[in-house]
Order: C-alpha cells, then sequence, then structure tokens
C-alpha cells in the first residue's frame, strides 16, 4: 500500500509539472506574437509616420525627411561643410629656428652620422583634399557655417552638378524656412525644370533671411526665371549666368522689373551676363527699368546686344516720354494723392465729360448754368472760342495742360506745384529735337558749369534723401511738356551697368555718352546724393576701337565719377610733365 501511495503522488508531481511547461509555453508563444506583430506594424509601408517637427539643423532634418520619402542611406546627398582654400602660413623665424635646433642637440648629444633619408616622408601638401574613387561625383550638398561646431548655424548652402527634382526641392521646402541664418544659395548646373522653378519661387519668401540666390549654367527650356523675382520676393541679389536665355525670358525678366501697375521694390543686383538676349531683350529690360527704382547694378556682359539696345538704355538712363497707358496712371495716381483743396470742390471723372469739352472746364453742370445766361450771339462766340482752345490743348490726348488741371481742384489756379516745377530752370529747353542731339546737352552743360560750388550747399541730407525718393513714384515726377508728349526723368538709380563684351558701334556709344552727360546735368540743377546716376559702366570687348573719340571720351568721364577714384596730386603732375 504504501508503495502504491508513493506512485500515485510521483504520478501526481509529474501531471503539475506538465501542465505548468504547457501555461509557461503558451505564455512565450503569446509574447513571441505580440512582438512580432509590432515588428511587423513597425516595418509596415503603409502605416503614416508620426509628424517630424524641423530642428532648424539642416543636416538632420534633410536625412530624416530623404528617409521619410523612402531614399535609401546610399541615395541620401551627403551634407559636408565646403572646404576653403589653406591659409598663408607666415615664415618660420629664423631666431626661432635656430634656438629649436640648439635644444634638439642638447637632448641628443650624439647626432645620427648616417641619417636615414627614406625613412622620412615628405608631409601631404595642403593645397587638395584627396578623395576615395568616384566620390568627387557623389551628390552632396556643401554648407557654411558660422560657426562649425554648431550645425544649427548654417548661412550657405552650395549645390553643384546634380539634378533637382520635385522630390528634392519637396524636402528643400520643409528645411530650408526653419534655418534661421541661411542668406545665400549657390546652384550651378542643377538643370532645373518650370515645375521646380515655381516651388522655390513659392517657398523662397518664407526663408527669413535669404537675400542672395545664384542659379548659374542651367538651362530651363520654358526659361521661366522672372517667377523667381515676383512682387512677394524678398530676394536683393539674383545671378543666372550662362543659363541660355533669349529674348524670350529677358521679356519675362522686364515685366517681372515693372510694369505700370507692379514694380519689384527688393531686388538691387541682376546678373545675366552670358546669355543670348539680343536688341529685343535688351529693349525689355530697359522697358523693366522705366518705372523700377530699386535696381542699383545690372549686367548684361557678354550678350548679343548692340547699337538698339545700347539706345534704348540709354533712353531710361536719361529721360523718356510717357506712354498713354502711363499717363493714364499717372492721373489716378494725381487724384488719389489730390490737393488740400480737393476736399472743398470735387471734379467729376473724365466719363461724365464732354467729348468736344477742353479739359481746362470744370463740369457739364458749370457749362449749363452759365450758358442759360447768355444770348444766341454769344453763345456762338464762346462756342468758336472754345474750339480753338480745344484745338491748342488737344493735339494729341495726352497733353499736359489736361495732367495739371486734374490735380487742381478745377484748373483754373496758374500757380499750381506742377507749373511750379516746370518754371524752374529746366535741364533741356522745349524743342522738338530728340534726346540724342548733343548740341541740347552741350548748352546746359556750359550754362551750369559755376553753379557746381553752390550746388554742392544746398544738398539734401542723405539720412533723408533714400526715405524720399522711396516714396515717390516714377509717374509723381517733375513732367515736362515737349513735343507733344510729357517727359519725365529717367532711371538715375542704377549706379553700375555692365555691357562688356557686346556688338556695340560708336553709334551707341554715343547715345550712352549723351545719357551720362544728361544724368551729370541733372544732378548739378537738382543735386540729391542718393539720385547720382550711373558711376560705373564697363564696355570692354565691344565692337569699337580704343583709340575712338566718343569710347576715349566716355570713359574719361566715367572715370570721375567712379566712387574708387583717386585724381592724381598736383606734385604728381608736374613731375611728369618733368620728366
Amino acid at each position: 500500500m504504501s508503495s502504491t501511495g508513493g506512485e500515485t503522488s510521483k504520478m501526481n508531481s509529474f501531471v503539475k509539472k506538465v501542465k505548468m511547461g504547457k501555461r509557461v509555453e503558451k505564455m512565450m508563444k503569446d509574447k513571441s506574437g505580440t512582438t512580432t506583430g509590432q515588428e511587423i506594424a513597425d516595418d509596415d509601408p503603409n502605416k503614416t509616420p508620426e509628424p517630424y517637427t524641423c530642428t532648424g539643423i539642416f543636416e538632420a532634418d534633410f536625412t530624416e525627411f530623404c528617409r521619410r520619402n523612402h531614399l535609401k542611406d546610399n541615395e541620401i546627398p551627403a551634407v559636408v561643410i565646403r572646404p576653403k582654400p589653406p591659409g598663408i602660413q607666415p615664415p618660420p623665424d629664423a631666431k626661432s629656428k635656430d634656438s629649436k635646433d640648439s635644444k634638439d642637440a642638447s637632448k641628443d648629444p650624439t647626432p645620427d652620422e648616417s641619417p636615414d633619408t627614406g625613412s622620412q616622408e615628405d608631409p601631404p601638401p595642403k593645397t587638395y583634399v584627396t578623395k576615395e574613387k568616384y566620390a568627387y561625383f557623389r551628390p552632396v550638398i556643401q554648407v557654411e557655417m558660422e560657426n562649425d561646431e554648431k550645425p544649427i548655424t548654417v548661412t550657405e548652402i552650395y549645390i553643384r552638378g546634380w539634378k533637382i527634382d520635385l522630390l528634392m526641392v519637396g524636402i528643400f521646402k520643409q528645411c530650408w524656412p526653419t534655418i534661421e541664418k541661411l542668406s545665400v544659395v549657390n546652384l550651378w548646373n542643377v538643370n532645373l525644370s518650370e515645375a521646380v522653378i515655381k516651388e522655390f519661387a513659392s517657398f523662397l519668401p518664407q526663408c527669413p533671411n535669404l537675400k542672395t540666390l545664384a542659379i548659374d549654367g542651367t538651362i530651363c527650356v520654358e526659361e521661366s526665371w522672372a517667377l523667381l523675382i515676383g512682387e512677394e520676393s524678398l530676394l536683393t541679389s539674383l545671378s543666372l549666368r550662362n543659363n541660355g536665355i533669349t529674348d524670350k525670358g529677358a521679356a519675362m525678366i522686364g515685366k517681372a522689373l515693372s510694369t505700370v501697375k507692379t514694380c519689384n521694390k527688393n531686388l538691387i543686383s541682376l546678373n545675366l551676363s552670358g546669355n543670348k538676349i539680343s536688341d529685343i531683350g535688351a529693349t525689355s529690360i530697359a522697358q523693366g527699368l522705366r518705372m523700377n527704382r530699386a535696381l542699383l547694378s545690372l549686367s548684361l556682359a557678354n550678350n548679343n546686344v548692340s547699337n538698339e539696345g545700347a539706345k534704348r538704355l540709354a533712353e531710361v538712363l536719361s529721360r523718356f516720354p510717357l506712354t498713354h497707358e502711363e499717363v493714364v496712371e499717372r492721373r489716378k495716381l494725381l487724384s488719389e494723392k489730390g490737393s488740400p483743396d480737393r476736399g472743398l470742390v470735387k471734379s467729376p471723372p473724365p466719363s461724365r465729360r464732354g467729348d468736344n469739352r477742353p479739359g481746362s472746364v470744370r463740369s457739364s453742370s458749370h457749362m449749363d448754368k452759365t450758358d442759360k445766361k447768355r444770348d444766341k450771339s454769344s453763345k456762338k462766340k464762346e462756342g468758336c472760342k472754345s474750339e480753338k482752345d480745344h484745338g491748342k490743348s488737344n493735339k494729341i490726348p495726352m497733353d499736359g495742360k489736361k495732367d495739371k488741371d486734374d490735380a487742381t481742384k478745377g484748373g483754373s489756379k496758374k500757380d499750381d506745384k506742377w507749373k511750379k516745377g516746370g518754371s524752374r530752370t529746366s535741364v533741356v529747353p522745349p524743342t522738338s529735337q530728340p534726346i540724342s542731339n548733343a548740341s541740347i546737352v552741350a548748352d546746359t552743360m556750359t550754362k551750369t558749369k559755376g553753379k557746381k560750388t553752390s550746388s554742392k550747399d544746398k544738398r539734401l541730407p542723405e539720412s533723408d534723401s533714400p526715405e524720399m525718393v522711396e516714396a515717390i513714384n516714377p509717374l509723381l515726377e517733375q513732367v515736362e511738356n515737349m513735343d507733344n508728349q510729357l517727359w519725365i526723368p529717367g532711371n538715375r538709380c542704377m549706379i553700375n551697368l555692365n555691357l562688356s563684351r557686346n556688338n556695340i558701334t560708336e553709334i551707341g556709344m554715343k547715345s550712352l555718352l549723351l545719357a551720362v552727360q544728361y544724368q551729370i546735368t541733372l544732378l548739378n540743377l537738382t543735386p540729391s546724393p542718393a539720385l547720382k546716376g550711373i558711376l560705373r559702366m564697363s564696355l570692354n570687348g565691344n565692337a569699337v576701337k580704343k583709340t575712338d573719340e566718343t569710347f576715349m571720351k566716355l570713359q574719361e568721364v566715367l572715370l570721375t565719377r567712379d566712387p574708387y577714384y583717386k585724381p592724381p596730386e598736383k606734385g604728381e603732375d608736374n613731375q611728369s610733365l618733368a620728366g
């Protein structure tokens, strides 16, 4: 009996162990099932990842967004610090070298009598850096930082020789606006399409400090570069060198610079050198400079500009007549600006006026009241008189008299501000001759020769003039009624113009010379530190000899206007004459 009892107790303990083992296995299976399920869920490509918040560190944000767009690690361009040229080390001091040699000799009293030259290797050169095979051709993004130890201080980004597609520009759209100190983006040979340029134009204004953009050596078939300098653009410098821009792209750039109603007020420097712009494209750009008073530097070097394009640019720099659309816009601006007396008496809109009524008459109701008091004979006399006046004042639909009358309450005042401006000394007297007449400019320059010293005393403070120029619309400047057209002063804000390596001959040089002389004369009459006109003009490499009289005279005039020009001292002149 005791033996059977012991066997049953052993059997019961064995059964308990078996049951316990099954429970443990079941628990392990459940745990392993849950872990594998989590791994499968983590590896599920259809699962939407959690939203990522940019840190402002370009390398970390760029890598994370590339991975979220399913790019492999070997497909992600590396972010590296842009290599810098090595600095020039000062030559070693002879005394320090001798002292160092003496110290070495004291330490080692038994110098080597037969030194092994083969064991000593020359130090590697410091003018270049070696890389692995094909590493040079891998896409990289070069960056410059204020502090190399702080990756959050990225200031400049450089991309060289690889295509930027919509996927990559979408990643840039998420990264670049969070880089606070990013100020320069330089792209070369990146093969952009119109859709990519549109994406760039959409988010570049969101970068708070990005002011300089260079896209060089990049061909875009649609030539939609003008999207980068739209009204919302904050860029101050744009370089589009060697992009194959033709007259089509130049026309769009000209419209982006300014139209009658719109104007880019931030762009200061525009580089279009090395393209295929001809006289048609130069005329379009000159058209964009009519109402633009922000651009200071323009480069059209190494293009196909000839005399016609040079004439159009010279016309914009000197003075030009307003078109009908510009005159209409000018009248709108004057009506909006108004005068202190316009609040009392308001003239009716032009649509209510009669077609045959002169611009000096205020309204049709006023005509009706006066006509009722007159008899038939007086009506005929007044009608003849009004017809004569109408013939004089309305030779063309946009005359100066009507424009002046719109600026006052009824046009009856003779001392309104536009007439006051016209009564002052004019740069060129009213004449039917065009601006290219050399005698007009020569006469005005001789008349104002003695006024140079007195004009300097009347100059405005430099701190006040930029604000005043920025507030004035070119259409609101003083006009001059000449040859039945309204003429306004040209663009005097541009200070640098590069027309080197084009096809300009002596004819185009004459037009540019007259434009510079006109600006000098206008500066002497109405001095303004903010409106000095052209200070530098590069004209080398054109279809004109350097010994040409006009070219030499233009260079002589521009030399004195160069801000870095230092006139020779009297002692040096005497020494040169004595020698």
